[in-house]
């Protein structure tokens, strides 16, 4: 994520920090300070939210050993000024396994309380609690302060809000039951209503709810929107959406005559040759940066991307489809018999998809 600064690694997992967690810092701080906090108050406040986010990185590596253990790797995890964020390597698609790994942060947060609960003292009644709670974060209240705010992020994360951990572990008991794209849809639109009412909260109690809220609402959506392109394609292989003609140019013309092609064609992506074998590839923000950068008579084994990926022909669209969304931007090449046969690019990709979506309804109509 931009703006992320590496803080070190934790069982090969990188972990970072994002600058807008300073923010947060500062914010403490000034609060603090406007209520009428001295210097000592201040700190005490601080150290908390540290310790904090040092729980929500504990939640997030919850999350992650447990994909471990299906054998999904975590590439990071970020922490933001509203929370922590794992990047998994995929979702996890049995419902058994997608229950245990969403479950996993918040048994951390539950087990984290529980333990800090065998060395505090917890009030009897709420009034003593208010009156331990309100003089702020102190040397006398911390561990009581930790308790509560472990136990508090267990069960908001348990909220079934998708795609927090609770909207997962949802989907995942309804996927016991119908499809994966339902269990999606369901969880999706339970996830955006109850969005709302965070956003309509936050707005008169907590800022943080309100970025929150706008955060489900649109990864909802989108995984929501994922899981169901997903789903069309099943039963197809790559061969079934193979493009046989395909824009090529030669690896010794010049960023000129890359530029020529993109303004006299609708092609967004370039194979690149050299001698009959394919060398690269090519996009149109490429070229752009290339003409931008180098000029128009630079050559093009240049400024071509090497990283060829190549696609089976014989491979379930379903499997491959994670990949061609990570490389959005890149012409895939496929091989049958260890040859090229064609290429592929995400946006023919989801051409298929909304042609066999409109195919399928239109069955479902006369039907």
């Amino acid at each position: 994520m931009k703006g992320s600064f590496k803080l070190g690694k934790i069982a090969d997992i990188g972990i970072y920090v994002h600058w807008t967690f300073s923010l947060l810092i500062l914010f403490i701080i000034f609060i603090n300070y406007r209520s009428g906090q001295n210097a000592t108050q201040i700190v005490w406040s601080v150290v908390f939210i540290l310790s904090i986010f040092v729980t929500v990185i504990m939640h997030e590596l919850g999350h992650a050993l447990a994909a471990k253990r299906y054998h999904i790797i975590t590439k990071d995890i970020t922490l933001l000024s509203i929370g922590g964020l794992a990047r998994l390597e995929k979702i996890p698609e049995k419902p058994i396994e997608e229950l245990i790994v969403a479950i996993a942060g918040p048994f951390v947060n539950i087990t984290l309380a529980l333990i800090t609960g065998i060395f505090i003292t917890i009030p009897n009644t709420s009034e003593q609690l208010m009156a331990e709670l309100e003089t702020g974060v102190n040397a006398n209240n911390f561990f009581l302060n930790f308790f509560l705010v472990n136990f508090w992020l267990a069960l908001f994360n348990l909220i079934p809000a998708f795609p927090m951990d609770g909207g997962r572990i949802l989907r995942a008991l309804l996927s016991f039951r119908m499809q994966r794209n339902i269990a999606t849809r369901i969880s999706a639109r339970i996830g955006q209503f109850l969005a709302l009412g965070f956003i309509l909260f936050g707005f008169f109690n907590s800022p943080v709810l309100v970025f929150i809220g706008i955060f489900v609402i649109i990864g909802a959506q989108v995984e929501a929107d994922y899981t169901e392109s997903k789903f069309m394609l099943k039963g197809f292989k790559v061969h079934d959406v193979v493009m046989k003609d395909y824009p090529k140019i030669d690896a010794n013309a010049t960023v000129k005559t890359a530029v020529a092609l993109v303004l006299n064609s609708q092609n967004k992506n370039f194979l690149i040759m050299e001698e009959g074998t394919p060398v690269g590839t090519l996009n149109r923000d490429q070229i752009i940066m290339a003409l931008s950068k180098k000029g128009e008579e630079e050559f093009i084994y240049n400024v071509m991307d090497r990283n060829l990926i190549f696609l089976d022909a014989n491979s379930l669209l379903e499997n491959v489809f994670e990949l061609i969304q990570l490389n959005k931007s890149k012409l895939m090449l496929v091989m049958e018999n260890n040859e090229v046969t064609g290429t592929l690019d995400i946006e023919n990709l989801m051409e298929f998809i909304l042609i066999n979506e409109v195919t399928t309804n239109k069955a479902h109509d006369k039907n």
